[in-house]
């Protein structure tokens, strides 16, 4: 959390407009305006003028309370945003990562997100947590080494990912990777190949699908015990 808060502040602070700043990272911390001065217990219209450059720069310590109220709401609601930013994956690519602190069942996870087992490989095991990217994003931003770091502290964990067409591009390169997770899951995919589903036989991986929006499948995800 310390090196995330001092991230944050530091760029509002030696923003040429801070205000602006401000608003950047309130949107990345998807709070709205009425939340952050709900927290804050000042009127909406401050944030309003800090952010549009009516009111005067925030001193440091107006921006201190700013940024403990975004990771504060941020820790409230699972702290997606802090994880995010401090796994080291491209943060353009990464929706949200997490590892519990104990194993959780696959079949469990499955149950839970709705989903279905594309492949005919076995859900009889455990993850130890996840990790959820966009495809896309991640295709055009990850550098090679990166792919480690999707694993977090264990590599049997589910990988989920978004914008998948036929399945086919992340089994490549899940199979080219030393590093295997013990499960993929395509969140609302085009369709799955029957390449992509070769492919995770050969690896012993489960391939599922689910149409749940990735938004509840993150929160889903973060509030398995």
């Amino acid at each position: 959390m310390i090196e995330i808060y001092e991230k944050v502040a530091g760029q509002i602070a030696m923003s040429d407009d801070p205000g602006m700043a401000i608003r950047r990272w309130r949107e990345e911390f998807k709070i709205a305006q009425g939340e952050l001065a709900r927290f804050l217990n000042v009127s909406p219209s401050v944030i309003s003028d800090y952010e549009s450059g009516k009111r005067r720069s925030p001193g440091v310590a107006t921006i201190k309370k700013i940024v403990n109220a975004f990771i504060e709401i941020d820790s409230r609601r699972g702290g997606s945003i802090q994880r995010r930013f401090s796994s080291g994956v491209p943060i353009e690519a990464l929706i949200d990562i997490k590892d519990y602190d104990r194993d959780v069942g696959l079949y469990r996870v499955v149950s839970a997100i709705s989903g279905s087992n594309m492949s005919t490989v076995d859900l009889n095991r455990q993850i130890r947590g996840y990790t959820i990217i966009d495809g896309i994003k991640a295709a055009l931003a990850f550098s090679y080494p990166e792919y480690t770091k999707l694993y977090g502290w264990s590599s049997q964990r589910a990988i989920f990912l978004t914008e998948v067409k036929v399945g086919r591009s992340p089994m490549i390169a899940i199979r080219a990777h030393p590093l295997k997770p013990a499960a993929v899951v395509y969140i609302q995919p085009g369709n799955v190949d029957q390449l992509a589903l070769k492919l995770a036989e050969l690896e012993n991986i489960p391939l599922i699908t689910t149409e749940l929006p990735v938004q509840e499948v993150v929160r889903i995800m973060a509030g398995l015990r």
